[in-house]
């Protein structure tokens, strides 16, 4: 019952501040910022001016390192009116956008392992990592099915040529990050 009057609750803060929106802060919110620790300064200090201009509530980490990311979110998170909210494309973990950060291995390998347990405690360490970094949404699993070899997109981002098995095994890393509440968008 206490979990569910939580919940309430949260939705309540969340209607309250979205109907203090104007049309063009609510368009604003479909909207990601592209957030780098690569970015200098100038540009660093222009994302900021943009999170407390616009209420931009995104932010999508795209590359750099893990330290220099962490204080650039800190930072940002303070300056903002209303929490962001940040993302990042994590299919092998961290180190698919961050530097000196673990990159797991790719789908196509784990859709090679058959014990599914295997993949669902792969699926918690990346959400604990990325949770450890501020970040609430993985936009992975990828679940394409490489049912057509010659594109060279899919590739190894697949968990194979089955389509039951693909499902199965991004659901395993799914569930696992939902559970450490790093959401998934895929």
């Amino acid at each position: 019952m206490g979990s569910c009057l939580r919940r309430a609750d949260k939705n309540r803060w969340v209607d309250s501040v979205f109907n203090t929106l104007s049309v063009n802060e609510r368009i604003g919110q479909m909207f990601m910022m592209a957030l780098s620790s690569k970015d200098e300064a100038s540009a660093s200090k222009e994302i900021e001016n943009e999170v407390e201009k616009s209420r931009n509530w995104r932010c999508n980490i795209q590359q750099g390192s893990p330290v220099k990311q962490a204080k650039l979110t800190n930072r940002f998170q303070r300056s903002a009116e209303i929490p962001l909210l940040i993302a990042q494309d994590a299919e092998w973990g961290l180190g698919m956008s961050l530097d000196s950060t673990i990159q797991f291995p790719r789908a196509l390998v784990l859709g090679a392992i058959r014990d599914d347990k295997m993949i669902y405690t792969l699926g918690e360490e990346v959400a604990r990592q990325m949770k450890s970094m501020g970040i609430h949404i993985n936009f992975a699993p990828v679940a394409d099915v490489n049912d057509n070899p010659q594109n060279p997109i899919i590739s190894y981002r697949s968990y194979g040529e089955k389509y039951v098995e693909c499902s199965i095994q991004g659901s395993c890393l799914y569930a696992r990050q939902c559970k450490i509440m790093v959401f998934s968008m895929c």
